[in-house]
């Protein structure tokens, strides 16, 4: 399997090398409304394959660059109709909902739609991110390593609180299926496991997707992420980032969807990459390859790096948020291209490009989050915002004001030659943003050189 490495220049190189074989545009629907959605706007208008693009339902944010559109994501139907009407030649999904529900698959089911490109993987590669079961049996299949676990159900309810009772703390509890980031729970007592464990199972604490509890021995040591494109059998490595989840500085309090990002990320050296690539990521495209699971899409690998050593987390079937805002800024290479290469199964031909400045993103959220939040704030200050690129999540506009729209509002991302210089800038757009009960982290990027 050939390992397609960046070539980290300054230059930008010529965009008609990723392109030369395609010279008509392209009509793009991008499926999704927060920060990630926003940086892929931007990132995809800089090609010059990108003709028209629509955002459904996308953020006042996307509506500056793009053609924001009132559609049911999750409607194959309605999906089906708006890219019929509308000439549309390539799908992306940006969340992670519509692949697990196989919105790729009813697609391609379509007659009409032959020649539609999707990114995106089919509902049994998504299985990946839609059941943690799945992708440690996976994992476990392949020799990949990940901490060790058990999977229980309401069937085997009491063994699994047997289990818990002779486990080593802390224990991990996940929930098997989507739970929107909030079913992870790291309990610091067998008696809390325990408690947590009924509440998840019996109680359906986070929906039927906590049917089904991992069990997880907790693994000690440092995160970051790491993203592929891949056709499932050749890859393209993205830039990796650094997220910081919990809502509280010094990462404390509950987990949200996250309060910022950087990129690079220090820890991540040349010889741990090199055993990222070698353990996880290659296994990974081998092992979807030899289970017969196409799959087209982005692989982000949730990471954690235990002493030297690499251990994978989770996977998910697309793009992080915030990571997105701050890797795509640092891709210099055309995405559209790449992601098209990827769809026609010619991806060995294309080559990914870093920008090698830092970038920081910090995270603006509403009061409250990730609790009971107020929507519906005006926001001021957007304007007067220079040296910071900024990706709207949760906003709307409304009678000529951009209003909050959601619990976290707006990823601030800045370049630097340094961490520090790059963050002071995301800083400084911060305070400049204005609008009532607005919260961030001051000290994103703290555990980092």
């Amino acid at each position: 399997m050939p390992i397609l490495k960046p070539d980290i220049r300054l230059e930008q190189r010529s965009s008609q090398t990723n392109i030369n074989h395609k010279s008509s545009s392209m009509n793009i629907l991008l499926l999704g409304s927060g920060g990630r959605e926003h940086a892929f706007v931007w990132k995809l208008k800089q090609s010059p394959l990108c003709d028209a693009l629509y955002v459904a339902p996308g953020n006042a944010g996307t509506a500056t660059m793009a053609t924001n559109v009132a559609l049911n994501i999750n409607d194959a139907a309605a999906v089906a109709a708006f890219v019929k009407e509308n000439s549309i030649d390539m799908v992306i999904s940006g969340p992670e909902e519509p692949l697990v529900r196989g919105l790729a698959d009813q697609l391609k089911a379509d007659p009409a739609l032959q020649k539609l490109h999707f990114f995106g993987p089919g509902a049994e590669g998504a299985q990946l991110e839609g059941s943690k079961d799945f992708s440690k049996r996976f994992m476990a299949r392949h020799n990949i390593p990940t901490a060790a676990y058990q999977t229980f159900s309401r069937d085997t309810l009491a063994e699994g609180i047997a289990y818990l009772e002779q486990h080593a703390l802390p224990i991990v509890l996940k929930a098997d299926g989507l739970a929107a980031g909030k079913g992870v729970v790291i309990c610091q007592s067998r008696e809390e496991a325990v408690q947590v464990f009924r509440e998840m199972i019996e109680d359906l604490k986070f929906g039927e997707a906590s049917a089904q509890v991992v069990v997880e021995a907790f693994l000690e040591g440092i995160e970051l992420s790491m993203f592929v494109i891949t056709n499932g059998k050749e890859y393209l490595l993205l830039p990796e980032a650094k997220d910081y989840k919990r809502i509280g500085e010094g990462d404390t309090g509950p987990n949200t969807g996250g309060m910022g990002a950087i990129s690079p990320v220090s820890f991540a050296d040349a010889v741990f990459m090199e055993k990222v690539d070698q353990r996880i990521i290659q296994p990974t495209i081998a092992g979807l390859a030899a289970e017969g699971i196409a799959y087209t899409g982005f692989i982000f690998f949730g990471l954690i790096k235990v002493g030297d050593e690499p251990f994978v987390i989770e996977y998910n079937a697309r793009m992080g948020d915030p990571e997105t805002e701050v890797v795509l800024p640092r891709l210099k290479s055309d995405l559209l291209s790449h992601l098209l290469a990827a769809c026609e199964g010619r991806l060995g031909a294309e080559e990914t490009i870093f920008d090698p400045r830092y970038a920081c993103t910090v995270m603006l959220v509403s009061a409250g989050y990730p609790e009971a939040y107020e929507k519906g704030k005006v926001m001021t200050g957007l304007p007067e915002v220079r040296d910071s690129l900024c990706f709207h999540a949760g906003t709307k506009a409304e009678g000529g004001e951009v209003l909050t729209n959601g619990g976290r509002v707006l990823a601030l991302t800045s370049y630097g030659a340094t961490k520090a210089e790059a963050l002071q800038k995301s800083f400084s757009a911060a305070e400049t943003v204005q609008f009532e009960g607005k919260n961030y982290r001051r000290d994103i990027g703290f555990d980092l050189d």
